[in-house]
């Protein structure tokens, strides 16, 4: 792949191109130009790069062709900016980045800002640091921003790792960081915590680009504090005022759509409906698995279900290119097909179903229709991001019981984690569950399975006990993931605690990953030995892992559009309401741990 050199180092040699003194390396003819700072199509229009970025973008290119030009007609396809996602993480398509690039360059994803706080969690800086130099090697812009929350809840969980103001000032040097990651731990802002704000001065002071977290539907004194303490943008907003309260506070409203997470639709309404600026509002993934990558897309996956909901084709492309790249300050490096930005192109013959037909990455044809044509060789990583699930012995069945209080009678009232489909947030329910042999049970007909989650840092043994509905396991079945945001301790679902047992002891054998077990036997497993959230082989193979995993799901019973996603989160103790740490409950509406009794009867 051709290295894009900076603008200031090419510049005279883009001049000469233009003004045909000198030849260029690719031209595009005959193509529809997409023009997202004017809002139109263009027909008729030819494109010419030199050193990997835009020299001439006009009328006819024919004076910049030379006996070396590669020369593409378009035949009058449409001509659109390299997609970019605005805001993700890598670690959930649980393969590396080389890998996830592998799998979005045919998609037309071309720039991604991810946010490794998976690996950060697991491995500090280091495991950061790993993510971003892979990211440098890579035919994509990847940009990375800085975890800033490890732990996302200081006092409410224990990561493998931590990272502060020290840590961040640091990356803050690096040359592919953008900025700081999704600040979750929302209270801190607005509650004045030194650790947070100091992150946030120092992302300042490099002059880089804040990313939010508001998971709270509170749009009170809380929210106003928390815009003032200097995100800039926010992926957590699922109903449509949300979105309007941000834009209007002059952040930028990311409108995700993942594997699990379905908020465009709702979203755009403030666009579609109330009329709102557009500039202002961002697409995005957050979380994708592989399997939704390799099957469904990326980025193009995105579009195409903005336009389905009413967006204008014109509006939805600029929100996956040119604004996200003013949002992050590089709108005069890429996100448009203009003079001096990085060639970045996507061909395509409808701006509504959006087939994919060629990707082009600085200046170098990447993939066509529907296939990768680049070389990228695959990525090792090191010993000591691997063997990270450290349990001192087996685990075994009776770990996973609740034991009921003293003095219960046949049932009690605990609290448990209600699952909302294709949505983060959980429920802070409450319910009557059955005694017996001295222990709390689940209970299978009320859709009330066991929840767990094992510490699996430090080697403690400490197990956490609580109970979770909505997934409609019914059978014997335990499910259990070393992805679990945002600590990635092991997060194990079930219905019976032999069950359980041997999901855990399996994942403790393969170095990490997700298993399921259903009546005694194992039905699926993915392994993830890279910080137990990555695997190390390639996406398709995964993504075939990934969709076993998704059929065992449903061979327990379950119901819902993509169950890992939501089980992946039950421990996520910054968007409420209710969630599961090594410390404890977590109530994220109050912030605070909670005892799983209510009441006894």
């Amino acid at each position: 792949m051709q290295k894009i050199s900076a603008w200031q180092d090419v510049s005279r040699q883009l001049v000469d191109v233009a003004m045909g003194r000198a030849q260029a390396d690719l031209v595009i003819q005959n193509g529809r130009w997409v023009n997202v700072h004017t809002r139109e199509v263009v027909p008729a229009t030819d494109v010419a790069v030199a050193a990997g970025r835009f020299a001439y973008v006009g009328p006819d290119a024919s004076h910049t062709i030379g006996r070396s030009t590669n020369v593409i007609d378009a035949n009058g396809a449409y001509l659109l900016p390299g997609l970019c996602d605005g805001h993700m993480h890598v670690e959930s398509g649980m393969v590396t980045v080389t890998e996830f690039v592998r799998a979005v360059l045919p998609h037309g994803t071309t720039s991604m800002f991810i946010d490794p706080h998976e690996i950060a969690n697991v491995l500090g800086i280091e495991g950061v640091r790993l993510m971003h130099d892979e990211a440098l090697s890579l035919p994509a812009n990847v940009y990375v921003q800085m975890p800033s929350c490890v732990p996302s809840a200081p006092g409410l969980e224990t990561p493998g790792a931590t990272i502060g103001e020290e840590e961040v000032a640091q990356a803050m040097t690096w040359p592919a960081i953008i900025g700081l990651g999704e600040v979750m731990n929302f209270p801190g802002v607005y509650g004045g915590d030194a650790k947070m704000h100091g992150e946030m001065a120092e992302t300042r002071r490099a002059g880089k680009t804040i990313g939010g977290h508001y998971a709270s539907p509170d749009l009170g004194l809380p929210f106003h504090g928390y815009v003032a303490g200097g995100p800039a943008d926010d992926h957590e907003c699922t109903r449509v005022e949300d979105a309007v309260a941000r834009v209007r506070q002059g952040m930028r409203a990311m409108m995700r759509l993942g594997s699990a997470w379905f908020d465009v639709a709702e979203l755009v309404r403030a666009v579609t409906e109330m009329g709102l600026d557009s500039r202002s509002f961002i697409l995005c993934t957050d979380d994708c698995h592989s399997g939704t990558l390799v099957n469904e897309g990326h980025m193009d996956r995105v579009l195409r279900h903005a336009v389905s909901r009413g967006l204008d084709p014109l509006t939805a492309i600029q929100m996956a290119t040119i604004n996200t790249a003013t949002h992050f300050g590089l709108e005069r490096e890429l996100g448009s097909i203009t003079p001096g930005r990085r060639a970045d192109v996507v061909m395509t013959t409808s701006l509504v179903e959006l087939p994919i037909e060629t990707v082009i990455a600085g200046g170098t044809v990447v993939a066509e229709r529907g296939r990768l044509t680049a070389d990228l060789p695959a990525y090792s990583y090191p010993k000591s991001a691997r063997d990270t699930v450290r349990l001192p012995a087996a685990v075994e069945p009776r770990q996973f019981l609740v034991s009921a209080p003293e003095g219960a009678g046949a049932t009690v009232c605990v609290r448990t984690v209600g699952v909302i489909e294709n949505q983060a947030p959980t429920r802070a329910l409450e319910r009557e569950l059955p005694i017996s042999g001295g222990c709390i049970r689940a209970d299978r007909n009320a859709d009330v399975a066991h929840l767990s989650l094992v510490e699996r840092h430090r080697g403690t043994g400490n197990v956490v006990n609580a109970f979770v509905e909505g997934f409609g396991f019914a059978s014997s079945c335990a499910v259990a993931g070393t992805v679990a945001h945002d600590s990635h301790h092991m997060i194990v679902v079930g219905t019976n605690p032999e069950e359980m047992a041997s999901a855990t002891n399996r994942l403790a054998e393969v170095g990490g990953g997700v298993v399921v077990f259903r009546e005694g036997s194992e039905i699926a497993l993915v392994e993830l030995p890279i910080a137990g959230l990555m695997s190390d082989e390639r996406a398709e193979v995964v993504a075939v892992k990934v969709q076993g995993m998704v059929d065992a799901f449903v061979r327990c019973g379950c119901t819902l559009n993509n169950a890992f996603m939501q089980l992946s989160l039950l421990a996520l103790v910054v968007i409420p309401e209710l969630r599961i740490s090594d410390l404890g409950l977590v109530d994220v509406r109050t912030f605070e741990l909670v005892p799983l009794v209510v009441a006894t009867r």
